[in-house]
């Protein structure tokens, strides 16, 4: 997470603190973004770089998987078309014997 969302979320933490306890703002702001940033640290995270071209990467993928998927349709569809013709000639013969 960049920095400038970890000063973003330690400045909205620092707008709830009672307006008492707002003299030690700059130890509070400190100690906000240190513990987001240790928080946050330890989460398994990727950047949204990293995210979209993960994302470009799956749509690729599933656009080969369908195209591949019909391919495998149509050669089934002919192999199942042509089988049946071949399959009734030998049981034809088988009974003649």
């Amino acid at each position: 997470m960049d920095s400038f969302r970890i000063d973003e979320l330690a400045r909205r933490l620092l707008e709830r603190v009672p307006p008492a306890l707002r003299s030690m703002q700059r130890d509070l702001e400190s100690n906000f973004r240190a513990v987001l940033r240790e928080g946050l640290g330890k989460l398994d995270l990727v950047t949204r770089d990293e995210f979209d071209a993960q994302t470009r990467v799956l749509e690729r993928t599933r656009a080969r998987l369908e195209e591949l998927e019909a391919r495998l349709a149509s050669l089934e569809g002919a192999g199942s078309a042509a089988a049946p013709a071949a399959g009734a000639a030998p049981r034809s013969d088988s009974r003649r014997s």
